[in-house]
């Protein structure tokens, strides 16, 4: 029997979704948002892009939470509800479920809905006392969340998937996620630090091009879903470290000069012409304490990998924004 799915929004065509594509192709910076990489397609090639030797990110996230689970656990509590923001494929919670006690409920929050319900269907097996409550919804937009447990709310953020909000967007989100863990929630977050550029450089450009067929996957989706008529021949992979900005960014070019139609609009591309699909920032310590204390945080816990290449904060509410 498949899982009960909470659905905040269709999770494919939204009421705005054409509006949002249409008006970022047609600002001077022609953009994407890269919530559109997750349909089906999209979420196995980045389960993909996670085990390429150069995507350091997921390794290192996965060291922390195993040599920290058992702090993570304690500071939550018994009977919490843990709630994850882009649960993915739903391997990194086990290592912090399998560390609660008594967990009193997982509310697993992902736009990919075939993968949402298979990730809850393999956790009610699994933890077959566990109360599992999917929730299919873009989590950058406000959405409710269903009451479960006695304990304290924990919400998960892992991945460095912060760092895909540019700051203001940053400080917005987390304070949505301070109001909806409440008085006494917390949010273990993973962040994703600053380091050399080549390393960066190295994990958003895999040698298996598997996170070029991930950005290209945006214009096929573009094409099922808006009756767009892209070439993903026509479009390179482009992904660099901005130094200034603190961030990667990741492109589409355009080949050669061509138009393109989306959604019954006309958009003409000049040769060298790019689609910025993604941002990733990197922090630094200074950068991070700032970040979650205008949303009204604080660090609690801040742990890092051997090679110091990654974070796991737990984050408090401050006094302040009680």
């Amino acid at each position: 029997m498949s899982p009960r799915l909470l659905s905040a929004e269709r999770p494919v065509a939204w009421p705005a979704f054409h509006l949002e594509v249409l008006q970022g192709l047609a600002a001077d910076q022609r953009t994407l948002p890269p919530k559109l990489f997750y349909d089906e397609r999209g979420a196995g090639l980045f389960e993909a892009i996670c085990q390429q030797p150069e995507y350091y990110l997921t390794r290192t996230e996965l060291e922390i939470l195993s040599r920290r689970a058992g702090e993570i656990g304690a500071l939550a509590g018994p009977d919490a509800m843990l709630i994850e923001y882009g649960s993915g494929a739903g391997r990194k919670v086990r290592t912090l479920l399998d560390a609660m006690v008594r967990p009193g409920g997982y509310v697993p929050v992902d736009i990919s809905q075939k993968q949402l319900v298979d990730v809850a269907a393999a956790l009610r097996r699994d933890y077959p006392t566990l109360p599992v409550r999917p929730l299919c919804a873009d989590y950058t937009r406000p959405f409710a969340v269903p009451d479960m447990g006695r304990g304290r709310r924990i919400a998960f953020f892992p991945g460095s998937s912060i760092g895909n909000f540019h700051p203001a967007e940053a400080i917005a989100f987390l304070t949505r996620v301070r109001h909806t863990v409440g008085e006494h929630g917390a949010l273990v977050l993973g962040v994703d630090r600053r380091k050399n550029r080549e390393v960066l450089d190295a994990a958003y450009n895999d040698a298996a091009g598997v996170t070029a067929d991930f950005n290209r996957n945006i214009l096929r989706r573009l094409n099922r879903d808006l009756d767009a008529t892209f070439d993903e021949e026509r479009f390179a992979h482009r992904a660099f470290y901005n130094a200034a900005a603190g961030r990667i960014e990741m492109h589409l070019v355009a080949t050669e000069s061509h138009e393109v139609s989306v959604a019954g609009r006309r958009v003409f591309f000049e040769a060298g012409e790019t689609i910025w699909t993604e941002s990733s920032y990197k922090y630094g310590r200074n950068d991070l304490e700032a970040l979650v204390r205008a949303a009204g945080f604080e660090i609690s816990r801040l742990w890092s990998d051997r090679r110091k290449r990654f974070w796991v904060a737990v984050l408090e509410r401050t006094e302040a924004s009680v």
